[in-house]
């Protein structure tokens, strides 16, 4: 079950918000706990019900390995059930994950046969398990404090970003929840909900799914005959598609706390705008680029630490980051691209060079950064090198009537993509993001006016929405 659904926007959430009213009213913060968890775990069970059992019982798993790690204070033991932890949840990674990229590796390499087990991945998988392993680790190292067990479930399957986050810290959830918190008056925000939750539907039915359609229809294609225009046309689709997919399911998530009087954090903060990429990783997929900088870039680089090492824990952190996006060697290219790029931002910034101006280093990046995108959208790296090989086909892009009747060609056979296309450019570059729209203080009639427009046009277009892309992380 997705958010811009018919189900979930008319039964689903209906049902479990007034329910949430009703148990705050009547029988308290315990009620409202267990109704939520209840809630969070048929979402899980309506979106992938073969899996349910499995996300409830890593839950459970994990919390009674913190409870032993609580009780063990410095005992040895504290480390082998903190192991214990580590094994459950990435050895469930591995499985589902990379077991067979690393079989197919192998049969690559050394001519082998291994069989490929090809089991369905468990939606929400890679975002669930970082969140997890977040808390084990702030627990185990003595930074974060045990919870009672309600109140990490609900830190843990809270619906609104169970599936494709925010990715948060304890300490950004677990105050909000802990004992009556979630009776508190004045803490639910309908306005704000309702604000974030249109602007975030409108970005997904609206623009991300049109874009979605026609950057598929390039890559499902014959790559190597498109014409020149329609790669490139391709390409940026797929560049504003994945933007406006995952920050409108943000959005969306962001808006739904605010139902339940829960505060979830922002993940997005324009990033085509950022005039590098050090910049750009700091305002795309903010917690998840904060988990990285955490576990494994704080890990290898230090205060004091040269240039070399500056660089050599960037890329790693990226290779990291590639690899989790995707079991494919075209991810952990992508992955040492952003990273050589964010090194080149960061030893410009070292050595204090005067940073292009601001038109110019927001073109360069997005431009670069859409480029590299390509490894990342791409079945794999002969795609991508054929997809590289229409954009720079220099040999056709010198006959510019050819290339204005091809452009004219894919515009007049895609009119919603590239609608969608141009309409998106102008929301990134132009408008305000809905960070700073969601903390508007003063909300006027054209501001409920502007919502019900976007949300009753998303639902007039709902009928063929697609699956958020993040899903098949």
């Amino acid at each position: 079950m997705i958010f811009s659904s018919y189900k979930f926007i008319f039964l689903f959430f209906p049902a479990v918000w007034l329910g949430f009213l009703a148990l705050r009213r009547w029988l308290g913060s315990t009620a409202v706990k267990v109704w939520l968890v209840a809630a969070s775990l048929l979402f899980y069970a309506l979106g992938q019900p073969d899996y349910a059992l499995m996300f409830a019982a890593t839950v459970a798993v994990n919390y009674l390995l913190m409870l032993g790690m609580d009780r063990a204070k410095k005992s040895p033991w504290r480390h082998v059930l903190f192991a214990a932890a580590l094994v459950w949840d990435l050895g469930l990674l591995v499985y589902f994950k990379y077991l067979d990229f690393f079989k197919e590796t192998v049969n690559l390499v050394f001519g082998t046969e291994l069989s490929l087990l090809r089991p369905a991945l468990p939606i929400g998988i890679s975002f669930f398990t970082f969140q997890i392993l977040a808390y084990t680790a702030a627990l185990w190292r003595g930074e974060a404090k045990l919870p009672g067990a309600l109140d990490y479930a609900v830190f843990i399957t809270f619906f609104p970003q169970l599936i494709v986050g925010p990715i948060m810290r304890n300490e950004e959830l677990v105050p909000q929840i802990q004992g009556d918190g979630l009776l508190e008056k004045g803490r639910i925000d309908l306005r704000r909900g309702l604000m974030l939750f249109s602007f975030g539907c409108a970005k997904k039915v609206l623009l991300a799914t049109p874009l979605i359609d026609m950057a598929q229809e390039f890559y499902s294609g014959t790559v190597a005959f498109a014409s020149v225009p329609a790669a490139w046309l391709g390409v940026f689709a797929y560049v504003f598609a994945y933007y406006f997919d995952f920050s409108g399911y943000i959005d969306m998530a962001r808006g739904l706390g605010h139902f339940f009087g829960v505060e979830l954090p922002i993940n997005f903060d324009s990033p085509y705008k950022a005039r590098d990429f050090a910049d750009f990783w700091r305002r795309w997929n903010m917690t998840v680029s904060r988990f990285w900088s955490d576990t494994v870039f704080n890990n290898l680089f230090g205060f004091g630490d040269g240039i070399g090492r500056l660089i050599f824990a960037t890329v790693a952190t990226f290779t990291v980051s590639g690899l989790w996006h995707g079991a494919g060697w075209h991810f952990v290219v992508w992955g040492v691209v952003n990273g050589l790029l964010v090194s080149l931002a960061n030893v410009r910034r070292v050595r204090r060079r005067k940073p292009l101006p601001a038109w110019l280093g927001v073109t360069v990046t997005f431009i670069v950064g859409g480029l590299v995108r390509v490894l990342f959208d791409a079945n794999g790296l002969t795609q991508a090198l054929e997809v590289y090989k229409r954009l720079f086909a220099f040999g056709e892009m010198i006959h510019v009537r050819t290339m204005w009747n091809e452009l004219l060609y894919f515009v007049t056979t895609h009119p919603e993509g590239t609608a969608a296309l141009v309409l998106g450019a102008a929301v990134c570059f132009l408008l305000p993001n809905t960070n700073s729209i969601s903390k508007k203080t003063d909300f006027r009639w054209y501001d409920a006016a502007v919502c019900g427009a976007l949300l009753g046009l998303s639902l007039f277009f709902m009928t063929g929405v697609s699956k958020f892309l993040y899903f098949n992380f």
